[in-house]
This record gives C-alpha cells, sequence and structure tokens, in this order.
C-alpha cells in the first residue's frame, strides 16, 4: 500500500478521535469577538450605558470574562460590570449585530452602537448601523434565534 494511502487512511481514522479529544479544549474558546485578546476593541461596556458614548478603557483596569479580556476607564465601572457582566456586555459576543442576523459573524466597531431595551448592541461600522436600526426589532429577533449557533455552538 502507498504511503500517501496509508497516510490518508489514518488520517481518516484519527481526526474523528482527535476532535473528541479536543472538543472540551474547543469549547473554551471564547464566544466573544476579542481582536487579540481584548473586547469590544478595548472600549469600556460600563461606560456605553453610564457616558452614553464609546470610551476607550485602559488596561491599569481589566478583567478577563468569556475567555477574553475587557478594559474599563475606572476600577468603578470594572467593578460594575465584574457584578453583572451580562448587563453591559453587547449582544451577541460583540460580534456585529446585523451580521448575527443575516446568519454570519463578521467583526464589530466599537463606535458603531445602539442601546436598545437596556441591552448594547455593535454594528460593523455606522453605515450598517443605520440598516439595523431602521428594523432593529426584526433584526434582533432574527439574531437571537441564530446566536450562538453561527459560531458552531
Amino acid at each position: 500500500m502507498p504511503v500517501t494511502r496509508r497516510l490518508l487512511i489514518v488520517t481518516m481514522i484519527a481526526l474523528p478521535v482527535l476532535g473528541t479529544i479536543l472538543r472540551p479544549a474547543l469549547a473554551e474558546e471564547p464566544d466573544v469577538y476579542a481582536p487579540n485578546g481584548v473586547a469590544i476593541s478595548g472600549y469600556d461596556a460600563v461606560a456605553y450605558f453610564t457616558e452614553n458614548r464609546a470610551v476607550a478603557g485602559s488596561a491599569s483596569h481589566a478583567l478577563r470574562w468569556r475567555g477574553a479580556t475587557w478594559y474599563f476607564v475606572s476600577a468603578g465601572n470594572m467593578e460594575s460590570f465584574e457584578m453583572n457582566p451580562v448587563a453591559y456586555a453587547p449582544q451577541y459576543g460583540g460580534y456585529c449585530a446585523y451580521s448575527i442576523a443575516k446568519g454570519t459573524a463578521a467583526p464589530s466597531s466599537p463606535e458603531a452602537y445602539t442601546i436598545e431595551n437596556g441591552r448594547l448592541y455593535l454594528n460593523a461600522s455606522p453605515a450598517i448601523r443605520a440598516v439595523w436600526t431602521a428594523d432593529m426589532a426584526t433584526f434582533i429577533h432574527e439574531a437571537d434565534a441564530k446566536w450562538p449557533s453561527i459560531l458552531g455552538r
């Protein structure tokens, strides 16, 4: 039997076994959009609610949650997040909410945000945000139905 055929057979047998062994490790991957491991590109999730604007956080006020590092402008904001992260974290892991509604996971921009019914939604750009806000209720319904299965979970 040629070496390439033998390698193919071994690979076909080994991959399902490796998938089973590695599944717990893969489950630990973050479901948060975090370029370079930092959620919301380093912006403070709490400031969206308290200052009604996007404010860059600082590595001096940082914590880990859901596999990503989150930055805050102050110890107070960090503590507020730590006490109730679900209240402040962007929906759909911080991926573009419109893209989630459409069935894909796309990066978001911290400046393109909306707060609706006490929830933070991020979009890929101000132009996408304009589309999102034009029919937000429908898009939220669609995104809620598709999240988190889009990430294969």
